[in-house]
């Protein structure tokens, strides 16, 4: 007689409650599961380098195997605030924020609000915008380079061709033409990011209530202060952070342009910490300035979410 074997189940538990319970668990673990790959490179190549720069912050460092590398503690980030170059460095850095951040947002709100949906040709001018922002640093500085170059430069072409004379103005030897262009590359470069942003967000007000507006006869300064504004905030807040942060980085033009020169009067933090560390193979002192410059802007960024924030709640 052939033996049957019943399945044996937990009291209570019904018929396939099993399959249930490990169908769930693979819906939870999938997730994470697709996560787990960008984890790992966050991890290996984000998390790890950042905790490994502030260790190295704290021992003069060599890169050469077998060298001891002695713990020297707190005087790498104390050496910063008695180096006169590290001041003209943060002065330049900061006025670069200062002037570039708000003059990339306001032209591209301005442009946004232009090229609306009723605008012909709407396609090409927004296309035009933003094609420097898919453009290569390097490319774009290598172009500029070449317009403002003192011998044969088209800046200095077109001002001769004016003022009837040759003209031959070294830009990028000069602290403040050096500066200026720095300002005026990363401004092309970088408005048609906030015009994308911007355009995006001035989509999402609604029609309606710009519309009552102005049929109540509120005058369009009104309307964008009370209607417009107040809706588009959120994306204000995202671009202010995201250029904020971006400038207090600022390298690329600054290396390919100037190199910081002349006698580093157009040196930023960044460029500052990339030499100490590649020129004079500083690496523990160009790790205390990025250690530094990590906090400074972690710190500004929170800063500015909650004084923004604030003036929501308002």
């Amino acid at each position: 007689m052939a033996s049957v074997v019943l399945e044996q189940r937990p009291a209570g538990s019904p018929p396939g409650a099993a399959s249930r319970r490990g169908r769930r668990a693979l819906r939870i673990a999938t997730p994470y599961l697709l996560l787990a790959p960008a984890a790992f490179l966050f991890l290996l190549f984000i998390a790890y380098p950042i905790f490994r720069q502030f260790d190295i912050s704290f021992y003069d460092w060599h890169i050469f195997p077998g060298v001891a590398n002695p713990f020297v503690g707190w005087s790498n980030y104390s050496h910063i605030f008695r180096d006169p170059a590290i001041r003209t460095a943060a002065w330049n850095t900061l006025l670069f924020l200062v002037i570039t951040v708000p003059i990339q947002m306001g032209i591209g709100l301005f442009a946004a609000a232009i090229l609306t949906d009723r605008m012909p040709g709407r396609g090409f001018w927004r296309a035009l915008i933003f094609i420097p922002v898919i453009t290569s640093w390097v490319v774009v500085a290598y172009i500029f380079a070449y317009i403002f170059a003192d011998q044969g430069g088209v800046a200095n072409s077109v001002i001769s061709l004016f003022a009837g004379h040759t003209v031959h103005i070294d830009w990028l030897a000069q602290t403040w033409t050096g500066n200026a262009v720095i300002w005026l590359i990363s401004i092309w470069k970088g408005v048609g990011w906030s015009f994308i942003m911007f355009l995006a967000a001035l989509d999402g007000v609604p029609r309606d209530l710009v519309e009552a507006g102005r049929v109540d006869g509120a005058k369009e300064v009104r309307v964008w202060r009370h209607v417009v504004i107040p809706n588009i905030r959120p994306t204000i807040m995202f671009v202010l952070v995201i250029l904020v942060i971006g400038a207090s980085q600022v390298f690329t033009q600054v290396f390919i342009l100037t190199s910081g020169g002349p006698y580093g009067s157009t040196e930023t933090l960044f460029t500052y910490a990339y030499q100490q560390a590649f020129t004079f193979f500083s690496f523990s002192y160009a790790a205390a300035i990025a250690s530094v410059m990590a906090i400074v802007v972690v710190g500004l960024s929170i800063l500015q979410i909650h004084v923004l924030r604030s003036g929501d709640r308002s």
